[in-house]
């Protein structure tokens, strides 16, 4: 399933279906099943998929309809896989940390070598919203998140297992991260970034309450996106673009193509949606067709590559499930902060802290590779956690 979700959709869907073949198909699936429901982690996440799937009730298209519980359907089936015995040890998640880390290096290298071929017209193209090529079908967004991931993951071992590792293991590790957080300001892209500064703030947080004497840390910090600024150009001339395009959202002028313009305006779009329903929504089969008749109604100019879904998740839930899917959803996304097992782990709480944030002008949920990124690397991480607490 990871070399699926870098390189090939088929690889991660029939991985996918294999997984959840092999965990749900044995004689002790009724205790699964029990484990399931007695495990909030496990059933809050699944409302990510029964919302969505409840709203087909009143969903007028549903072809629409069912094609988004296909796509989300990762998030009813993977907690309740997970809910079963996988007798992993934690030297076992600790390999698969180790894979996954590996894939994201050849990952950002292939990134790199398109970068390479074409430096000049890449770094210009950046004052035009232009991303460098990804892995994930060119999906920079959810590229971006999981270079911050595997950031995190690094340190997370360095620091929870390194006394194990030896110097050579370290140093790759610490290389990893640094080659990581380089490329993640080169690729520019502003959720991986937003991600990435405040996981590190929430850390620091955290590392300044324990070792007072390392107040030196921040001031590393704060000089990152500095020193980046003037040594890589993507950094820099996308930092122009989005001072360039937020001045037509400040002015309230429709601008074609504009990143920032576009997103804002969707999302007053899912708003009104909110509004005009707020029991049970539109259904989420009818989201796109309501948000059709507000941009003709509002937007009568705007193009048709311009007309996007609510570019948020909060707007999403809202808009197909009304205000009880919002409040529900907002419970899904805050309630692994609160876990008693977890409460304490700083890890665990940035990890959750940052994907949910990023979901307030993203919709990740709405694909194939966000839904999997999600659910894989949140239940991923409960249950290597759980080995450790």
């Amino acid at each position: 399933m990871l070399g699926g979700l870098l390189f090939s959709r088929a690889l991660l869907s029939s991985g996918l279906i294999f997984f959840a073949f092999t965990s749900l198909f044995h004689k002790n699936i009724i205790q699964q099943l029990k484990d399931f429901f007695t495990s909030p982690v496990l059933w809050a996440m699944s409302l990510l998929f029964v919302l969505p799937a409840i709203s087909g009730f009143w969903s007028e298209n549903i072809s629409q309809w069912a094609q988004i519980l296909r796509i989300k359907l990762p998030l009813l089936l993977l907690p309740v896989c997970f809910a079963g015995e996988i007798n992993f040890k934690f030297k076992d998640w600790e390999k698969i940390s180790f894979v996954f880390l590996v894939i994201m290096f050849v990952g950002t290298c292939w990134s790199l070598g398109q970068y390479f071929q074409n430096i000049n017209d890449i770094n210009a193209a950046y004052l035009k919203a232009y991303t460098i090529e990804t892995p994930l079908g060119n999906d920079h967004v959810r590229f971006s998140l999981l270079v911050v991931i595997a950031i995190f993951t690094s340190v997370f071992l360095l620091m929870e297992t390194g006394k194990s590792f030896k110097k050579v293991h370290k140093a790759l590790l610490l290389m990893l991260a640094v080659s990581q957080i380089v490329y993640l300001h080169l690729l520019a892209v502003r959720t991986g970034l937003i991600c990435f500064y405040l996981g590190v703030f929430i850390f620091l947080i955290w590392l300044l309450s324990q070792h007072r004497r390392k107040s030196y840390l921040l001031i590393f910090i704060l000089l990152l996106p500095i020193t980046f600024y003037f040594i890589l150009p993507t950094f820099r001339n996308k930092i122009h673009y989005l001072k360039y395009d937020l001045s037509f959202v400040q002015q309230h002028v429709y601008q074609p193509g504009s990143s920032d313009g576009n997103r804002f305006a969707s999302i007053k779009a899912g708003w009104m949606l909110v509004k005009q329903s707020p029991v049970v929504g539109v259904g989420f089969g009818d989201i796109k067709n309501e948000v059709e008749k507000f941009y003709d109604a509002n937007f009568p100019q705007m193009s048709e590559n311009d007309r996007i879904l609510p570019s948020s998740e909060w707007m999403i839930y809202g808009s197909g499930t009304g205000w009880p899917g919002l409040i529900l959803f907002s419970f899904a996304m805050l309630f692994p902060l609160f876990v008693k097992k977890f409460r304490k782990n700083i890890f665990w709480i940035s990890l959750n802290i940052f994907i949910a944030f990023s979901y307030l002008f993203d919709i990740g949920l709405e694909v194939q590779f966000g839904v999997f990124v999600h659910s894989f690397m949140l239940l991923w991480w409960y249950k290597w956690l759980q080995l450790k607490e």
